[in-house]
């Protein structure tokens, strides 16, 4: 049994992900802004946990860590302003990163996306400019860091069941849609394969069982 950490947990993809983890004995602690998503957090069988992780420094982000065998980033500011969007997936994410080293977590999952490398990036006056660079920035910092991380990158999220498969090696000019099912079964699988640690693993729905991609990318 593990004892692990979502940040952002009243997401979608977190609150799938907290479900599985705790149906098989995992204690989940969610992190989640409004006290008044606090009763969907318990069912899922997680513990919520409140704290405004915009505004958290990494030093009071450490003191809510305490105890968690693995951090669990999916988290986002969805949208909204360019700033708020720096705020949260960049700075906030990059201090989450800080206060799993100074609480001595070395296990830290991030949930990034498909495409978040410089590669394709989009230009500067695209407004989706904001969102790829925070992730990117934050994804990079979490590579120079000494935690033991996975990095997950599914594609354009659905909310389609979940199907256990997953394409390891998309094709980008092809269908990229991912459903939010299989990425928290993805997250689960990454917390239980240490073959995960150090990569970066992209992926979409596909033919592929999740566990073998975890463990073989």
């Amino acid at each position: 049994m593990m004892k692990v950490t979502i940040i952002g947990g009243h997401g979608k993809v977190a609150l799938l992900a907290a479900a599985e983890l705790a149906k098989r004995g995992d204690t989940v602690t969610s992190v989640i802004r409004n006290p008044d998503h606090v009763a969907e957090i318990a069912a899922t069988g997680a513990t919520a946990l409140v704290l405004d992780i915009e505004n958290a420094s990494a030093a009071e982000m450490a003191e809510a860590f305490k105890g968690a065998d693995a951090i669990v980033w999916s988290a986002g500011a969805g949208g909204g302003s360019p700033e708020r969007t720096y705020a949260v997936d960049r700075d906030a994410a990059i201090r989450s990163m800080i206060a799993a080293e100074l609480a001595g977590i070395a296990r830290y999952v991030m949930v990034s996306f498909l495409t978040a490398s410089t590669e394709h990036l989009v230009p500067l006056d695209d407004p989706f400019y904001p969102y790829m660079a925070a992730k990117i920035a934050a994804d990079e910092h979490l590579r120079a860091s000494t935690l033991d991380y996975t990095i997950l990158g599914p594609g354009v999220l659905t909310l389609d069941g979940p199907t256990g498969l997953l394409d390891p090696a998309p094709d980008l000019a092809s269908d990229t849609l991912t459903s939010r099912s299989n990425t928290a079964l993805a997250i689960v699988a990454a917390l239980d394969q240490p073959a995960s640690i150090g990569k970066t693993i992209n992926f979409t729905d596909g033919t592929v069982p999740v566990a073998e991609v975890v463990a073989g990318a």
